[in-house]
């Protein structure tokens, strides 16, 4: 017969699982929700961006700064992990601060673990919008990830980009190493795989509630029949859809046969 469990086995294997959870949360934490990523206003010119440690738009200090790993604007004498001690006393702002992070230009606090693996997990370290480019230093807003390809977006371009990320880079819905039709799309990559040629060879299936990885960039696909996937469409002749433009070529127009006119008045007239 097995061993029966004690108290302090069963206390201990729940606590590491327990763990295991709370590390997988912050691991799959949205990017919206992180520290480093919500929402701050400035204190002198009021205006609202995401947090930093000096104002992206007047350069000035903030009074009360926010962890970018912890979240907090406190740091209790409870806890012993502070690299600068204050026994007896609550830190609260300057007091707090620790480091600045170089990826999302935000306070850290002197706590020890914050200081030592902030700038390893920060989200924010290769952050960089698909559509203009920009990263952090660039401009002054939050950032997101595109509910679809799953790509760093920044505040302006959200909107704009998810509403047009639904499209393949083919002219059909045909997976591109047979004529069968795709069933399965990566939105990464922009192309379709049918049954069989979505699974790669040496690579192990994944298990039921897992979606399949992607042969060509391992981005999770996602059925093609739960999209509104657009093809590729060309568009042949000169669209002139544009009334300045017409406006334009109008008034050039009329110009160049005002001028030739007055040419010939001048020449009838010198004869």
């Amino acid at each position: 017969m097995p061993k029966k469990k004690t108290g302090a086995r069963k206390k201990a294997e729940k606590q590491r699982i327990r763990q295991k959870l709370i590390k997988s949360s912050q691991n799959d934490k949205n990017i919206v929700d992180h520290p480093s990523n919500v929402i701050m206003e400035c204190d002198f010119c009021e205006r609202r961006q995401k947090n930093r440690a000096f104002c992206y738009f007047c350069s000035m200090m903030q009074k009360l700064p926010i962890c970018a790993g912890c979240g907090k604007t406190k740091c209790m004498t409870k806890t012993g992990d502070c690299i600068i001690k204050h026994t007896g006393t609550n830190a609260v702002g300057w007091q707090m601060v620790g480091a600045i992070c170089d990826f999302c230009e935000a306070w850290v606090c002197h706590s020890r673990r914050c200081v030592a693996s902030h700038a390893c997990e920060c989200p924010l370290r290769d952050c960089e919008c698909i559509e203009c480019e920009r990263g952090v230093c660039e401009q002054g807003g939050r950032f997101f990830r595109c509910g679809f390809c799953d790509q760093f977006l920044c505040e302006d371009d959200q909107f704009e980009h998810q509403a047009s990320c639904q499209f393949l880079d083919s002219e059909s819905y045909k997976c591109g190493s047979c004529n069968r039709l795709g069933q399965f799309s990566c939105l990464r990559c922009k192309l379709c795989f049918c049954d069989d040629h979505v699974r790669r060879r040496g690579v192990k299936p994944p298990k039921t509630n897992e979606p399949t990885p992607c042969p060509k960039c391992s981005h999770a696909t996602k059925e093609t029949k739960d999209l509104s996937m657009s093809t590729r469409s060309y568009k042949y002749g000169r669209q002139t859809n544009d009334d300045n433009e017409r406006y334009f070529y109008y008034n050039n127009d009329t110009v160049d046969d005002e001028r030739d006119a007055s040419d010939d008045d001048e020449s009838d007239d010198s004869d």
